[in-house]
């Protein structure tokens, strides 16, 4: 997945970024609301976790903003404040979730998969397609009885096919999802992750094809007429 932190305590921006991306997520961080709004206008984002005291301005604006541009993606809101009116409010500006400061990090993480769930319509984490069973918090992939523990990058690609089978992803789109603004990469990284799922889904029906001049496409294959 890749998220949004919007945080202006470098302490806890640090904190929050060195775990996320230990889970393998991509994150990118602004520390004020104009970088948030530069990011939020150039990359597509599954979660935006967002704090409210930010230097230039009030993050419940940014919030509003978000909302009214019929931007869907799913917003956890970072609060030092306690009182009912204030979580009241923050959820009635559209944010999906809030947790208040100082927070453990696993409630942290159980919101986030709890918000990325309900958007998702689902139940539990583990997803299927075709004879896949795909479970982005164990980072398993399952056929049949084989289980397979996926490695970061493999594990957040195939997230991305997964959450749009039959999609046509460019590799600059695909750049952009696995990798975060402050990672130099060329887009021939994608052709060695597409290339190593390629190899777990060897037999299955399932494939990842090239449409030439496009990107790639995640598909059940065809069975016979």
């Amino acid at each position: 997945m890749r998220f949004l932190l919007v945080e202006d305590n470098e302490g806890l921006a640090g904190a929050v970024l060195d775990r996320l991306r230990l889970d393998g997520h991509v994150v990118d961080h602004a520390a004020d609301i104009s970088a948030a709004d530069h990011f939020a206008s150039t990359a597509d984002y599954d979660l935006i976790l967002l704090d409210i005291m930010l230097p230039d301005g009030d993050g419940r604006n940014f919030l509003k903003a978000h909302r009214a541009r019929q931007n869907e993606t799913p917003v956890i809101v970072l609060t030092a404040r306690s009182e009912v009116s204030d979580r009241v409010g923050v959820l009635d500006l559209g944010a999906d979730d809030y947790i208040t400061k100082p927070f453990d990090f696993s409630e942290l993480e159980a919101r986030c998969r709890a918000v990325l769930r309900r958007r998702g319509g689902a139940s539990s984490n583990a997803q299927r397609f075709g004879s896949l069973v795909f479970d982005a918090l164990a980072g398993t992939l399952r056929i049949g009885e084989e289980v397979i523990t996926l490695r970061n990058r493999e594990l957040r690609l195939l997230e991305v096919f997964m959450s749009a089978p039959d999609r046509i992803f460019s590799k600059s789109k695909l750049v952009d999802r696995l990798f975060s603004y402050d990672e130099d990469v060329s887009e021939n990284a994608i052709e060695v992750y597409v290339g190593r799922l390629r190899k777990h889904l060897a037999g299955t029906d399932v494939e990842i094809a090239t449409v030439r001049g496009l990107g790639y496409r995640m598909s059940l294959i065809p069975g016979p007429s």
